[in-house]
């Protein structure tokens, strides 16, 4: 399908840069690189995909609100 997108100049470096590097046409580029987006959607709903910024991993939300009445009865059972 042919198309006319407005991309922002970041973007359109990082899609240039992904063509070039793979050896593909800059569409398939931009097509492979949505399709990652949207599988990564797909795998954690409800989760922003970002670069972790520090050295401890972001969790899946829960329905449950984890107090520190969970924690202690936790480290109690652990023996912690």
């Amino acid at each position: 399908m042919r198309t006319t997108l407005a991309l922002d100049d970041d973007v359109f470096a990082f899609a240039r840069a992904h063509a070039q590097r793979e050896r593909i046409s800059l569409g398939e580029a931009v097509s492979r690189l949505a399709r990652q987006g949207i599988q990564a959607q797909n795998r954690a709903p409800g989760l922003v995909a970002a670069e972790p910024s520090s050295k401890y991993a972001l969790l899946p939300a829960r329905a449950e609100v984890i107090t520190s009445e969970h924690v202690r009865a936790l480290m109690d059972q652990e023996g912690l």
